[in-house]
């Protein structure tokens, strides 16, 4: 939680260097990276987040990523997190929004973020525990999976219309 992530303003520019233990207990802006991993037969990996997760814990999310740090741009943020989270370290990460950074904001987070897309159909390794379980989705069966649990709504307003089956 004293990881350094950047505080910024609508429009990215950089207000304070702040912990991430601040951005948290303040709700500050600040910059996210979502990534969508598919394996090219109409298939999207979910997982559950681990309980040990400081926002949505074991909650479901169609997207690995994550807070990007103080040092990092958004491109940096999405392959670090890719080979944190699901063990693919020479993937290639693609991004899906040509750039353009997008705005989202509810009661418990406010940021900024890049949505990015791998197809890969593994193996993956769950090694850094921000993963307990994860399993495929037929993109039919995507809107039934989203109505029985939980899933987290910022990747859901983000990255999901931006997914290439």
């Amino acid at each position: 939680m004293d990881e350094k992530v950047v505080w910024v303003d609508e429009s990215d520019q950089v207000i304070e260097i702040v912990s991430r233990r601040r951005m948290r207990s303040e709700r500050l802006r600040h910059r996210a990276v979502f990534i969508a991993v598919t394996d090219g037969a109409g298939r999207l990996l979910v997982h559950r987040r681990s309980l040990g997760k400081d926002v949505w814990p074991g909650w479901c999310d169609i997207a690995v990523g994550g807070v990007v740090a103080a040092d990092e741009t958004y491109d940096d943020a999405a392959r670090r997190e890719v080979a944190e989270e699901i063990g693919l370290h020479d993937a290639i990460v693609v991004p899906l929004d040509d750039g353009v950074v997008k705005r989202y904001d509810d009661e418990i987070v406010s940021l900024l973020g890049r949505c990015y897309q791998v197809v890969s159909g593994g193996p993956f390794a769950f090694t850094d525990g921000e993963i307990t379980e994860a399993w495929w989705v037929d993109r039919d069966d995507l809107a039934t999976a989203i109505s029985r649990d939980r899933f987290l709504p910022d990747s859901l307003a983000l990255l999901l219309p931006l997914i290439r089956w």
